[in-house]
């Protein structure tokens, strides 16, 4: 018996799911009847006169018509019952008004009959109201109250706005997410007490622990889209002794609709701790300073390199050519801009490029640039003779170096030849094709360095700056510590490690290290570039210097897990060549301010002149062909005093 009771419903069920639209219009048109009959019934007290039950069923045809045709219009018969909101309460409002309305013109002055009580238009508008709105409420209803006792993850959300709304919505009406929402925590004093779908408004921020402490959530929503930093970060700090889970949603920025649904929840990272708040830019004048120009990026495929490329794209350049020695990076940034520009190409040094025609940039409105990839090795005099006689680059954005301070000092000859040989036949071609302006991305590693890496981009420091002095090209320096999310960065070396269950090793407890967002400090290179006047070293203002333990602990925590319990952090000792605390102004500099309250200036005292520089650089050349390793440390010593490496 139980068996055919199943096939029964799955019969009923299965007819009902495929002839859905049909069901739902008999079910409408059921309604109508019944709310025109109880019309009726309200009207004479439960006892029809039968002049009044032969007006009941002579206009009822009519009657069901009419809301039929306006039903079917309304497009009524489309809406899922069970997702039933306020808009569609005003759409049944409006087609059983407008309907009533029409049925008295024609019962009145179409037919003429006056028999027809009044107060039958007004009862039977509202009944049918009340049927028609009511079987959908209950059906949600219902539905919220089946899904109610679903357990899911017992969720505490921050923020009763409208994302707040929106995903406490989501939640109920999916119970495939498994989220159980218990409360709201929200600054605004009147929300206190109120409650949003059912769910509870405990109060202001303050309130967070005790609430934490007593409803003892599984996991925490911060549903503030537009929150600012420091309010995420205060957040973080009050739920971090709790070790649970806290999980935010994406920018407002990067909600294009404006929607907010639970498939767009993501786990706290770290990158929204360290985010600052936006920076105050003068866009113009970058604009002023790349559009209609053509823009040549080294190391275009690497971590900075491929942001100022995104960036650089959107200020109008005449043309942008990416040109960088690995062909993997490159190619991932040259179909990434490919899908905003028409007209790109790619080439190998020595390649015919096809014509291009430029088009207009839906956000710029300006002609799209033409995009050009090259693969090629600065280090080669002649890929920079064909590279810069072909695309006559104004403006030229070095990024390209090997940065990788353990890997460097093992490879120190490598270091030399990129990082000094490399910027140094960049800088020559530059200056002898003329392009208007070079800019050259620095590090805080050259500030009185301690490895072979920071010795090699002091070099290159004095190389732009000599060059600035003997040539028409403007040549700038732009300076910055570590960019959270870098290729090879310690957060991704972090999750790796995270991900085979630990341990996390950090070199010392108290070594620290400047962070910055990869965008963040793109955008103020671009800043400190147009307004470079030549000569300058510019160092962005990078805050204060953060513990990689404080990183590391965040980063376990913030990932569900409990530092020291079940992710251990091993100290394995400092490396070859590393500091415990990185610097941003070298001893021998004199720092002012700029323009811009995150960029700052250095005046370095002592450079060497450019014969005293290309005669060392000479000399490394041929330590470099000889072989001689054991020579390379006392020579760049003579060009950096303060390298301070042993060895």
């Amino acid at each position: 018996m139980p068996q055919i009771t199943t096939d029964i419903y799955k019969t009923i069920k299965g007819f009902i799911v495929s002839h859905r639209r049909v069901v739902v219009i008999l079910i409408h048109l059921i309604q109508t009847a019944l709310a025109n009959y109880f019309a009726f019934v309200l009207r004479f007290e439960a006892f029809l006169p039968k002049d009044q039950f032969r007006n009941f069923v002579d206009f009822l045809p009519i009657l069901l018509i009419i809301r039929l045709g306006l039903y079917l219009q309304a497009g009524l018969y489309k809406d899922l019952w069970r997702y039933s909101s306020v808009g569609d309460l005003i759409k049944i409002l409006k087609s059983v008004s407008l309907g009533s309305i029409i049925f008295l013109i024609i019962v009145r002055y179409v037919f003429g009959d006056t028999h027809y009580p009044r107060s039958i238009y007004v009862l039977d508008w509202l009944l049918l109201i009340m049927l028609s709105g009511g079987s959908r409420l209950f059906v949600r209803v219902f539905r919220e109250y089946l899904q109610s006792e679903h357990s899911g993850k017992k969720t505490l959300i921050i923020g009763a706005g409208d994302a707040g709304e929106m995903i406490v919505r989501d939640m109920k009406n999916n119970p495939k997410y498994a989220y159980e929402p218990i409360g709201f925590i929200d600054d605004n004093p009147y929300k206190k007490g109120l409650s949003m779908h059912g769910v509870p408004i405990f109060g202001p921020r303050n309130m967070l622990g005790d609430v934490i402490e007593k409803q003892r959530p599984e996991e925490i929503l911060i549903a503030m889209p537009s929150a600012s930093h420091k309010n995420i970060n205060e957040i973080y700090e009050i739920c971090k002794p709790f070790k649970i889970p806290i999980k935010t949603l994406p920018g407002i920025a990067d909600i294009l609709d404006g929607n907010v649904s639970v498939s767009q929840i993501k786990p706290l990272s770290l990158e929204d701790l360290l985010q600052r708040e936006p920076v105050r830019t003068d866009i113009q004048s970058v604009k002023d300073y790349i559009h209609g120009k053509s823009v040549l990026v080294t190391g275009a495929g690497g971590s900075i390199g491929s942001e100022l490329c995104r960036q650089i794209i959107e200020y109008g350049p005449s043309a942008l050519i990416m040109f960088d020695r690995y062909e993997n990076g490159l190619f991932e940034i040259d179909m990434e801009l490919g899908r905003k520009v028409i007209g790109n190409r790619s080439e190998v040094i020595g390649s015919s490029p096809s014509p291009i025609t430029h088009h207009l940039s839906p956000i710029t409105h300006h002609p799209l640039p033409v995009v050009v990839t090259v693969v090629g090795d600065m280090r080669d005099s002649d890929t920079l003779e064909y590279l810069f006689s072909k695309h006559k680059p104004q403006i030229v954005f070095h990024a390209a170096a090997h940065k990788h301070v353990p890997l460097m000092e093992h490879n120190p000859l490598e270091a030399v030849k990129n990082n000094i040989f490399g910027t140094k036949r960049l800088v020559e071609a530059a200056s002898k094709y003329r392009a208007e302006n070079f800019v050259m991305i620095s590090t805080d590693k050259a500030v009185n360095p301690t490895n072979i890496m920071g010795a090699t981009k002091r070099v290159a420091e004095f190389l732009t700056m000599n060059m600035n002095s003997s040539s028409s090209t403007k040549f700038t320096t732009v300076r910055f510590g570590n960019v959270l999310g870098s290729n090879g960065s310690v957060v991704h070396i972090f999750k790796e490690q995270l991900k085979r269950g630990g341990p996390l090793t950090v070199t010392h407890p108290e070594i620290k290290r400047f962070f910055m967002l990869i965008p963040e400090a793109v955008q103020l290179v671009l800043i400190a570039a147009s307004a470079g006047k030549g000569g300058d070293i510019f160092v962005l203002d990078m805050g204060e210097q953060i513990r990689i333990t404080d990183l590391a602990e965040n980063l376990i925590s913030l990932s569900g897990f409990i530092p020291y319990e079940d992710i251990k952090i091993e100290f394995i000792g400092l490396r070859p060549g590393e500091k415990l605390y990185e610097e941003l102004f070298d001893e021998s500099e004199k720092i002012l301010p700029t323009f811009h309250e995150k960029l700052r200036s250095a005046i370095p005292l002592n450079i060497p002149p450019m014969d005293e520089l290309t005669r060392h650089i000479s000399s490394l050349e041929q330590i470099i062909s000889d072989n001689s390793v054991d020579e390379l440390i006392p020579e760049i010593r003579k060009i950096v005093p303060n390298f301070r490496r042993d060895g």
